[in-house]
């Protein structure tokens, strides 16, 4: 599990460590020139932006080291920086500019062939001062063909809330000193980090609890329950559908296909869509017993998913809500065990209804973890925030799952998501009743094999461009997702 750490955690990990005299700028810095120098090539120059904070320590110790190797090693720094590491870059010989202006920085950057950002750190927070906003407008017009190697994270990123705040140096590499932080793993701050490699500086035992995880085939397989000897369609989890309808057929066929890729011990369907027994002849209609239930995906009358929906929290069933169903929740506070599932234009209705603001699906869009925490609190229930990287937020946790390539976003990609998530959450339907906190980490498991599926789909598990996908494809390649995490 990738697991990322808020900068006041990381500040007080670091505390114990630099008291017994671990020298962890020496560490960090050592590993960022080294990284520095295996990206160059003979003859390229690099530049160290150095800001006042240890990230521009860092930059500067790196600096001295290449400068040592033989590298020709320049440093735009402003005003007062790390004192030591400015003494140590002149003495390896770093050449030293004193930036007054953007002309100068412009002029120094363009003579560079890499350059190591070590401007702004993990406690630049809020819109960007100057003169680093301008410089890194300045640096983002002279970006291309340069390498970028950020220290930490890339100056103009919050590190915790995962927001950009205004111009952004976009990195190619993005060392994480220590541990991952929320930006490493959050949208939209995750796409400026470019690649992502962990310095280890012996943080971990002082850590404590992340702000963030990000589930892996390892955890996934831990989650997905293989069915024994002793086990029949009732232990291995029993998923009831309302969905689809005679204006949205397809809808109801998608869920159940989701549901089923799963390895469900029974699928139940009690919407209206007249294509799905025909599609899957081994699901269930009408009612009997379930142990989770899926309402919403391509409903296009709420009355009698209301009925079911209030029927099944009296029961205490996890319930997931998609599509029209999620207006359900709109004036109530919700258990854990409900789960929604809005993309960024539902979410935005949601957080318009229940927040007494305005949200549209911009504003959602540019503050996607903001509003999907908010929403998790504001319901009480399990959000999962559909975007490129998903976001899943519930009471003490939040998840983030990339990996699903841009094919998957096809009509009907969601449909087979919530019938997964269904199934999942009726087979630990004992183990969610005896602790409803569970369900953000069974949804994110969810989104992470819907998201490998796709892949597989697509063909791009091995970082090729792939190819167009449907919804169905998704769900075909469910199973053996499955079953390759668990081999």
């Amino acid at each position: 599990m990738d697991q990322a750490f808020a900068a006041d955690v990381v500040r007080r990990a670091e505390e114990p460590l630099l008291a017994s005299g671990v020298p962890l700028m020496d560490r960090a810095s050592y590993a960022l020139a080294t990284k520095v120098a295996t990206l160059r090539l003979p003859g390229e120059r690099a530049l160290a932006l150095v800001g006042r904070g240890n990230n521009g320590g860092d930059a500067l110790f790196a600096a001295a080291y290449l400068t040592r190797r033989g590298v020709s090693v320049s440093a735009a720094i402003a005003g007062d920086v790390h004192a030591e590491g400015l003494a140590a870059a002149r003495r390896a010989g770093v050449q030293i500019c004193e930036i007054d202006g953007v002309a100068a920085l412009r002029e120094i950057a363009r003579g560079a062939d890499i350059w190591i950002d070590g401007l702004l750190g993990i406690g630049a927070c809020g819109p960007i001062r100057e003169p680093y906003a301008s410089w890194i407008r300045v640096l983002n017009e002279e970006r291309a063909g340069r390498i970028v190697v950020a220290v930490d994270v890339p100056s103009g990123v919050a590190a915790d809330d995962a927001d950009l705040h205004g111009p952004v140096l976009c990195a190619d590499l993005t060392l994480a000193m220590g541990c991952l932080k929320p930006a490493h793993l959050l949208p939209p701050a995750r796409y400026a980090c470019g690649a992502v490699e962990v310095v280890e500086l012996g943080l971990g035992p002082h850590l404590g609890e992340p702000a963030a995880r990000q589930l892996t085939d390892a955890d996934v397989a831990g989650l997905w329950r293989v069915p024994g000897r002793e086990d029949h369609k009732y232990t291995r989890g029993v998923v009831g559908l309302l969905t689809g309808s005679r204006d949205y057929p397809g809808a109801g066929v998608l869920s159940a296909a989701g549901a089923l890729g799963g390895g469900p011990g029974m699928v139940r369907y009690l919407g209206s869509s007249p294509d799905v027994m025909a599609a899957h002849p081994e699901v269930v209609p009408g009612e009997g017993r379930v142990q989770a239930w899926v309402i919403g995906s391509g409903l296009t009358d709420l009355e009698g998913a209301g009925e079911v929906f209030e029927q099944a929290l009296a029961e205490g069933l996890p319930v997931v809500l998609d599509a029209g169903a999620i207006a359900l929740v709109y004036d109530r506070e919700l258990p854990t065990r409900v789960v929604l599932t809005p993309h960024a234009g539902e979410l935005a209705e949601l957080m318009s209804a229940i927040s007494g603001e305005e949200w549209d699906r911009t504003r959602v869009e540019s503050a996607p973890v903001r509003a999907a925490r908010e929403a998790a609190a504001r319901t009480g229930a399990t959000v999962v925030a559909k975007f490129a990287t998903t976001i899943i937020a519930g009471p003490g946790a939040l998840y983030a799952q990339s990996g699903a390539p841009g094919w998957a976003g096809t009509a009907g990609s969601g449909d087979v998501l919530a019938g997964l998530t269904g199934t999942i959450l009726a087979a630990h339907a004992d183990a969610l009743a005896r602790d409803p906190g569970l369900t953000t980490l069974y949804a994110a498991a969810a989104v992470h094999v819907h998201a490998r599926a796709a892949a597989r789909a697509a063909g791009t598990t091995g970082g090729q461009v792939g190819h167009p996908i449907t919804a169905t494809d998704i769900a075909r390649k469910l199973a053996s997702t499955i079953g390759s995490m668990n081999d």
